[in-house]
């Protein structure tokens, strides 16, 4: 072996590179492995599971950022929520995999905004309202 590589950045098919994506109620677990590019979540191809074109390039932008699109296999699971917000875990779970891949994709991931959690999250009904902040309506009389 190699002197001058690092062991812990060298991908073996024996340890994945694992990151934990979430966006609202979704949760994603995402693994990466060296391989030609194909991307796949709950052991469906990326294209069948996410049909609409703008929420596929949203779960493949850190890979386009970094340039590994063609290079790293993904293979993720994702519970909870809808597509938007599955996609939004994939993306955070595939940026923090990267960063353990190759610690020196962080900067540019972290520029990105890629390495951030989005912590928006549906707000709790308060009693005596209809719902979150929306009141009954009001009588006069």
């Amino acid at each position: 072996m190699d002197t001058d590589v690092d062991p812990t950045l060298v991908d073996t098919p024996t340890e994945p590179h694992y990151g934990t994506g979430r966006r609202k109620t979704s949760t994603a677990r995402v693994f990466l492995r060296s391989g030609s590019g194909t991307i796949t979540v709950n052991r469906i191809p990326l294209e069948q599971g996410f049909p609409i074109a703008s929420v596929r390039k949203q779960i493949t932008e850190p890979l386009q950022l970094v340039e590994v699109a063609d290079k790293i296999d993904v293979f993720a699971t994702t519970t909870g929520g809808g597509f938007a917000g599955q996609a939004g875990a994939l993306r955070l779970g595939i940026a923090r995999a990267l960063v353990r891949y190759n610690p020196e994709l962080r900067s540019p991931l972290k520029k990105a905004g890629l390495l951030t959690r989005d912590a928006r999250i549906k707000e709790r009904k308060k009693y005596g309202l209809a719902g979150a902040r929306k009141r009954f309506q009001f009588s006069k009389r």
